[in-house]
């Protein structure tokens, strides 16, 4: 029996990437609500972290961004 392949445009994929952040970093949650496998989306968020992914460049650095504020905010209150 063979698996049909699925394939998904480039704008997909840059939105899906989005909602991870939306979901607040929750890449399983974000999975489930769009039917797609979690390592699918996991592979997603790091080839947009790394710059591969086209579409995701903003992406990229709204999660730095997040991740710098949250460093911050940890810092201040540890």
């Amino acid at each position: 029996m063979t698996k049909k392949l699925r394939t998904y445009s480039d704008e997909f994929k840059a939105e899906a990437v989005k909602n991870i952040v939306d979901n607040k970093g929750n890449v399983s949650a974000t999975a489930k609500q769009l039917g797609i496998a979690m390592q699918t989306l996991s592979n997603w968020q790091n080839k947009a972290n790394q710059g591969k992914l086209v579409g995701t460049e903003q992406v990229a650095e709204e999660e730095r961004e997040i991740l710098k504020k949250s460093t911050a905010y940890f810092a201040k209150h540890s």
